[in-house]
């Protein structure tokens, strides 16, 4: 798994003295709920998504995927495998629409001018996670 740490110059200027996550340098939990909130916003958007959140608090969501980018980008937030697989496996979501969803955190980052490294590091860790969202084998939607 990828580390989400830069080095950065200490007070002396020796490497090493300081290291800092993405999560800080993105300006910490404000941000992130700032760059989720837009998410949710497409994903709203999207004739392919947006059914899975009718009748759903959309801010709690929010709110737990603030989190889950957070622990992703070296926050203070953790997630399990386990606890996604048990939050997914009931929706029934297809390839299809896991990749519509990554491609839409892709496009939000960058729009958020997240730097192209991070945003690829950040992308392929949630494609690498798909095994335990998805639950129906079809391409097209639900």
């Amino acid at each position: 798994m990828p580390t989400w740490r830069e080095e950065r110059p200490g007070i002396n200027g020796e490497i090493g003295a300081l290291k800092t996550t993405l999560f800080d340098r993105v300006g910490g939990f404000s941000q992130v709920r700032l760059i989720i909130s837009e998410f949710y916003d497409r994903i709203l958007d999207s004739e392919v998504l947006r059914h899975y959140f009718e009748n759903v608090d959309v801010r709690r969501m929010i709110d737990h995927q603030t989190k889950f980018v957070s622990a992703l980008m070296g926050g203070p937030a953790s997630y399990s495998n386990e606890h996604l697989a048990r939050a997914h496996m009931h929706l029934n979501i297809s390839p299809g629409e896991y990749d519509e969803m990554a491609e839409i955190f892709r496009e939000t980052l960058e729009d958020f001018e997240v730097p192209a490294v991070e945003v690829d590091r950040l992308h392929a860790h949630i494609l690498s996670l798909q095994d335990h969202v998805i639950s129906s084998p079809e391409s097209g939607g639900s």
